[in-house]
């Protein structure tokens, strides 16, 4: 008989749908009853050290009191309220930051649930600023091995080909690809990397509403780093055909490249920059998506006078008090030098295991380390042998990889890579 405080994992198994995973042959699944710091605790007691910030969001680690003390604070006086002609102070506040830390001129705030949403969001913002000049365009450039979320204007502008969502071709709006970057982040920068998204740019500007691209790090679409001057010469380009440039930050965003967001390794500034997962420190689903007031008023001087999407949890109070205790923790600047340490660590520590045979190549940047191999890892197999020893490390495809919280230990982040070495091995 299932304990009244104990997980029912076949019930989970039989019931409960769980991410990328069949429902034919499920995965298994480990059940989690607490979480502290940088520590996952199992149900049986055993302690795994996250090497995947909950899918790169937990930043500062779990069960944060700060963060706790926010959450505790705010659910004494409203949870939620909604955000259609009403306005709260933790929102308010919010947008203050977000408007003061982001990259001039950007300063009209539109919160969301999700990182996708804040996707379709930046999206549906070009395609209104378009219409609003009487100019209507419906197609965004972006690049090859590129990933931008699950829902369909989001997979419509994640690579069509080299993705998880390449079976919904047919039913998705078709977009403009050009080719991944080449030149790697420590690269020496190659001029004609840029050609082929330049080619097509000039090509197809007049039907262009504007360009999305993942700032430096392109994720869950490869784990790539690519070159600062590439991104550069993006913003050259949209200036010069007058085309609208969405940064998705949401992956990055929040110091976790070892600049607060990414775009700043190539000092430019986006019309319209996405930001999610590490916005609440990894405590609940929060996004914003932030643009100009040049965009937003183009937008809602339009046939619709205002832009047209509204979440129902949109601006949630609860959310954003956590999203302030979280930014306020980043003011301190700590994560600089937590972030510097890893990246120094990652660069001594990752070398040697691009020497086994099963590894094509290893790279890192900031708080990020990545363990390409020749061929796609057994999910199954490796997951538990990662979990006995002691690590929680999510592989995808050839990608081993990790995204720790920046309170990380060295010791700690020795054990993730010490994880690592001894199993490809």
């Amino acid at each position: 008989m299932q304990k009244s405080n104990s997980i029912d994992i076949e019930f989970d198994k039989e019931h409960v749908w769980h991410p990328y995973t069949s429902t034919v042959t499920p995965l298994p699944c480990y059940p989690v009853t607490s979480a502290q710091g940088v520590y996952l605790t199992l149900e049986d007691g055993t302690k795994l050290i996250d090497g995947m910030s909950s899918w790169w969001s937990t930043i500062h680690g779990y069960n944060h009191p700060v963060l706790t003390e926010a959450a505790k604070a705010q659910l004494d006086k409203m949870s939620h309220v909604m955000f259609g002609g009403i306005t709260h102070q933790p929102a308010v506040e919010l947008c203050r930051k977000l408007v003061n830390i982001t990259p001039a001129p950007l300063e009209k705030v539109f919160l969301a649930d999700s990182g996708s949403v804040a996707v379709e969001v930046a999206l549906k913002m070009a395609l209104q600023y378009w219409h609003a000049k009487n100019e209507p365009r419906s197609k965004f450039l972006t690049v090859s091995h590129g990933y931008h979320g699950d829902t369909f204007a989001a997979m419509s502008v994640t690579d069509p080909a080299n993705s998880m969502h390449r079976i919904y071709k047919g039913f998705l709006p078709e977009h403009i690809f050009a080719k991944s970057p080449e030149c790697g982040f420590w690269d020496e920068w190659n001029e004609n990397d840029i050609n082929d998204f330049a080619e097509k740019l000039k090509q197809h500007h007049l039907d262009i509403a504007a360009v999305i691209i993942e700032p430096i790090v392109q994720g869950a679409g490869g784990m790539r780093l690519y070159h600062p001057m590439y991104l550069k010469r993006i913003r050259q380009l949209c200036d010069q055909y007058n085309i609208l440039l969405i940064a998705d930050e949401i992956a990055v965003g929040f110091g976790r490249t070892g600049k607060l967001f990414a775009c700043e390794h190539a000092d430019i500034s986006p019309d319209i920059m996405c930001l999610g997962k590490a916005l609440t420190g990894g405590y609940m689903t929060l996004s914003a998506t932030i643009t100009t007031k040049h965009v937003a008023d183009t937008v809602c001087s339009g046939e619709a006078q205002c832009f047209m999407h509204g979440p129902t949890f949109m601006g949630n109070p609860l959310a954003c008090a956590v999203a302030n205790a979280s930014l306020d923790i980043l003011a301190e600047n700590k994560w600089q030098q937590q972030v510097a340490s890893i990246e120094q660590q990652l660069a001594q520590e990752l070398p040697p295991i691009a020497e086994l045979e099963k590894v094509k190549s290893v790279r890192w940047l900031g708080a990020i380390g990545v363990v390409e191999l020749h061929q796609a890892v057994d999910m199954e197999t490796i997951q538990a042998a990662f979990v006995e020893q002691g690590v929680w490390i999510r592989p995808f495809g050839k990608l081993v990889y990790i995204m720790p919280p920046f309170i990380i230990t060295p010791s700690e982040l020795s054990h993730l890579t010490y994880a690592i070495k001894v199993i490809l091995s």
